[in-house]
């Protein structure tokens, strides 16, 4: 089953069989982020976070490329918004600060109610790297590689990677990769930890939709979507208070849904569950699931 697809500038939109697949789509800038991008790259994920034949996500690059880092293209003045006179740049002004444009990317993956895979086929470098971070899970093509690259264009790490990369592969190894700068190899970033699994890269898409379907077969779509909030905002906890709290309040909701009669159901009956509840309806109220802290 296909739903209709949208229409971008930037990116290629599809859904079938209740994978969305969002393809990067600016091939010939291999990828190269820009404003547009930027914008489009948030309306996707408020797209898949809608629709409930969506049950999970997967983000790849058209052509040869993953992401080849910010478009350049407009020279020194890239990274000083002061300088450039646009409409997203002002989208982003918050007082006196514009907000980073990667960090509005990543900040909407982290928020997505979908379990997230990267598909990287291809060179992944600055942003193109930094967007991945929140990902739930990142499949590589043997020729991908990754880079921190930052230091080496005189600006500093963007899109919120100060607080995701050592939670991925410890402080250790963020320290290495940012400082130096230097270009990653897939299977050096497979050992650290960055990416589950290194594959041929004719193999690599095939097996993203298969882990996609590994990760929502059997699974209900809310307790999908909840479970991935509460891991990736408790990994910040100062305390497991904090996920014992949130727990309590999950696993009481989660008992008297409709869900949960069904699942059991469907173990005793030794059948496959129909899940009834949505995650467009049906996620509890006390927690704000698709809020992030206001930028002060």
């Amino acid at each position: 089953m296909t739903t209709s697809t949208p229409t971008f500038e930037t990116l290629l939109y599809d859904v079938t069989d209740g994978i969305a697949t969002i393809a990067l789509n600016r091939p010939e800038q291999l990828n190269a982020f820009n404003g547009p991008m930027c914008m489009e790259l948030i309306k996707a994920f408020d797209l898949t976070d809608a629709d409930d034949a969506v049950r999970a996500v997967i983000v790849t690059g058209a052509g040869r490329a993953f992401c080849a880092g910010a478009d350049l293209s407009t020279g020194g003045k890239t990274f000083d918004y002061a300088q450039r006179d646009d409409e997203i740049r002002n989208a982003r002004k918050v007082g006196d600060v514009f907000r980073d444009g990667g960090g509005l990317v990543t900040l909407r993956i982290f928020r997505s109610l979908k379990p997230v895979i990267g598909a990287i086929n291809g060179a992944a470098v600055g942003i193109g790297m930094t967007m991945q971070l929140p990902m739930d899970i990142r499949l590589a093509s043997s020729g991908a590689r990754f880079g921190f690259v930052f230091a080496r264009r005189g600006i500093t790490p963007e899109a919120a990677s100060s607080w995701f990369l050592p939670r991925l592969v410890g402080m250790q190894t963020a320290l290495e990769w940012c400082i130096s700068g230097r270009l990653v190899p897939a299977d050096e970033a497979c050992a650290r930890g960055l990416v589950r699994a290194v594959h041929a890269p004719e193999a690599l898409m095939d097996a993203a939709r298969a882990m996609a379907r590994e990760l929502t077969a059997h699974s209900a779509p809310v307790s999908v979507a909840m479970t991935r909030q509460m891991l990736w905002r408790m990994a910040g906890a100062a305390h497991p208070m904090d996920a014992h709290r949130l727990d309590s309040l999950a696993i009481q909701s989660r008992g008297a849904a409709r869900d949960v009669r069904e699942g059991v159901g469907a173990f005793l009956e030794k059948r496959e569950p129909n899940w009834p509840d949505r995650v467009s309806a049906d996620l509890p109220d006390f927690f704000d699931w698709r809020s992030e802290p206001p930028f002060e």
